[in-house]
């Protein structure tokens, strides 16, 4: 029995064995060597040195790997923190967009298209309003998971399409709103139980812009019909799967395999019609600096931490996860320990797959201007980042209290050692 173990742990103990009898694609290899090797000195060391005392200390590098448990919280940091200049006093909502489960295999044959952090929520400080936000999931029946699986590349970004284009069209019906609207859209794969669930979760600003540059909003209520919202949502996803089809830019691997028979996907695009595409909507955030936090909830997860890890043993690993059909009670699964990397690993997003997307008044080219006129309309304030222009020691001094240039020992100053270490390089199939 093994406890207090870490998911680095349970690669060293079950990859080896896993990578020998499964086909790996190069990312997920990558990951995975980078997971078991983080904070080994496999990619490099730091040394310092007590100017009173001489007392030595050996810092080993962090992978930096998006899919790694152990370097998520730094970068989550800054990533909130840089989102506070974005943030109006409005209403925001989070909307979640998800995918029926059958097309889940050609969704995974297809990453590099669908998949398209202390620091950069820290920036969020500045785009943040003090405007209502809400939170909004998007998913898709489980029924194109098979497919979904099998077709990353295309049919995670198809997500963001249908996503996007579902809030940023409605939002501009004068039926609705009649304005040009903000939001990010970020990608999860997985539930509870590392299962293959894609869907996108969206954090709306709940007003914007209209023609004559006037805010509007809805107050505190959703400014879209959830029912509209779940119709719209649902066939502009649809109609991106049959192009795709009718363009011939599916594959169709394992369990998706079936669907290459026209018949066979006609009939799973008839049930995914026929079934209702529930998009959730969540109750307003409580304040501009609660969306902040929020958006590091949300933003640098991977699909499970360490301290979800209860035991491990031999030949199996027990880990806890949400029983959402007891209302989220919390219940310990245990599978076997290639399994567990079998899961794992059916997240690893492609190469170069942006996960974190920002559109309307939110997006790159148009925030540094609407934002600044939706606070001057609003009368708000901006949010400044707190960690801007801030080294690492200075940021982990702020958020954490600790103060990593004081010798441990007697007090005195930290002053690092010239860079010439040895280190063992990556191999080289890791370089890619």
């Amino acid at each position: 029995m093994s406890k207090d173990c870490t998911i680095q742990d349970v690669f060293h103990r079950f990859y080896p064995s896993f990578e020998s009898t499964h086909s790996i694609s190069p990312a997920q290899r990558k990951a995975a060597y980078h997971i078991m090797n983080c904070k080994t000195g496999a990619f490099g060391v730091n040394v310092s040195v007590c100017e009173d005392c001489g007392c030595m200390s050996v810092h080993y590098n962090s992978c930096r790997d998006r899919c790694c448990p152990m370097c998520q919280e730094f970068p989550k940091e800054k990533w909130v923190d840089a989102r506070r200049e974005d943030i109006l006093d409005a209403p925001y909502f989070h909307v979640v967009f998800t995918v029926p489960e059958e097309l889940n295999p050609i969704i995974y044959s297809n990453q590099k298209f669908l998949y398209t952090a202390l620091k950069w929520v820290d920036a969020r400080r500045e785009d943040i309003l003090d405007a209502p936000y809400f939170h909004v999931v998007f998913t898709v029946p489980e029924e194109l998971n098979p497919i979904i699986y099998s077709n990353q590349k295309f049919l995670y970004a198809a997500l963001y399409h249908a996503a996007s284009d579902t809030l940023s069209e409605l939002a501009a019906d004068s039926k609705y709103l009649g304005t040009d609207i903000g939001y990010i859209c970020i990608l999860h794969t997985w539930g509870s139980t590392m299962n293959f669930h894609p869907h996108i979760h969206a954090i709306v600003l709940g007003g914007g812009l209209d023609v004559k540059n006037y805010w509007k909003d809805n107050g505190k209520d959703f400014f879209l019909p959830i029912k509209v919202i779940s119709k719209t949502f649902c066939g502009k996803y649809m109609a991106e799967l049959k192009q795709l089809w009718e363009n011939d830019r599916l594959e169709f691997h394992g369990s998706a395999a079936p669907y290459k028979n026209y018949y066979t996907f006609k009939e799973l695009l008839n049930t995914c019609y026929a079934k209702e595409w529930i998009p959730y909507c969540k109750k307003p955030f409580d304040g501009a600096e609660s969306v902040i936090r929020y958006l590091g909830k949300y933003t640098h997860r991977i699909a499970i931490s360490n301290y979800r890890i209860k035991d491990m043993t031999e030949s199996t690993v027990t880990f806890s996860a949400k029983d959402y059909k007891k209302q989220g009670l919390w219940k310990e699964i245990t599978i076997s320990g290639e399994e567990f990397i079998r899961r794992f690993l059916m997240h690893v997003p492609p190469k170069r797959f942006v996960r974190i997307r920002h559109y309307g008044l939110l997006s790159s080219r148009n925030k540094k201007k609407q934002i600044a006129l939706c606070r001057n309309i609003l009368g708000y304030n901006k949010y400044i980042s707190k960690l801007k222009d801030m080294d690492a020691p200075a940021i982990i001094r702020l958020l954490y209290n600790k103060d990593i240039c004081k010798c441990s020992s007697c007090g005195g100053k930290i002053i690092p050692l010239p860079t010439e270490q040895h280190f063992i390089k990556p191999k080289p199939h890791m370089l890619c």
